[in-house]
């Protein structure tokens, strides 16, 4: 199973960064929009394991998550990987308590290197993936204007849950299920 861990996004903020998503089809033509239903702030991504590892992951999380009561994100200015300038993923950061969201990832990541699972070692950025791009150069204008997207009117995710998801393959794009939801208290 190809397994990730990652924050589900309530269907309100969804609604919210779709118009943003718009905006960017309507600049950026070319722009593979992230499909609604598949909205997310990934915090592992553990990729192609055995299915019987389901239960270990869930341990873990339950570890990662122990002493943690639920906190809130406001999704708030829109960057790209690798940069702005040459983006390959135009994604929305987030603001508020990024803290408590920085240590969940830290310990789901000790969780799966207890596991003998290879984690990423690049830096952790929380971010919400919202749209794909091949070997596109962003122009000064169209930077100018991604850069200004005002996000003043998302309103605050609280986030309680962390979820494990498998990615199923489906004709050259990818399904999400849910396989299991751990309660922050």
């Amino acid at each position: 199973m190809r397994f990730f861990i990652a924050l589900d996004i309530p269907q309100e903020s969804k609604d919210q960064i779709k118009k943003v998503q718009v905006s960017i089809k309507e600049l950026i033509p070319e722009a593979r929009i992230t499909d609604n239903d598949k909205l997310h702030i990934t915090l592992a991504f553990i990729g192609d394991q055995p299915e019987d590892l389901q239960q270990k992951l869930e341990q873990a999380m339950n570890q990662a998550v122990a002493d943690l009561s639920p906190f809130t994100l406001t999704p708030s200015y829109l960057d790209g990987f690798p940069t702005i300038h040459h983006p390959n993923i135009l994604w929305v950061g987030v603001k508020g308590d990024v803290d408590k969201l920085l240590i969940i990832n830290e310990r789901v990541r000790d969780g799966l290197r207890a596991l003998q699972i290879q984690v990423d070692q690049r830096r952790f950025i929380p971010h919400i993936a919202i749209a794909k791009l091949s070997n596109y150069h962003t122009p000064q204008s169209i930077e100018q204007q991604l850069q200004s997207m005002i996000f003043g009117d998302f309103d605050p995710i609280t986030i309680s849950s962390i979820k494990l998801f498998e990615s199923i393959p489906d004709l050259g794009f990818h399904s999400h299920n849910t396989l299991a939801q751990i309660q922050l208290v």
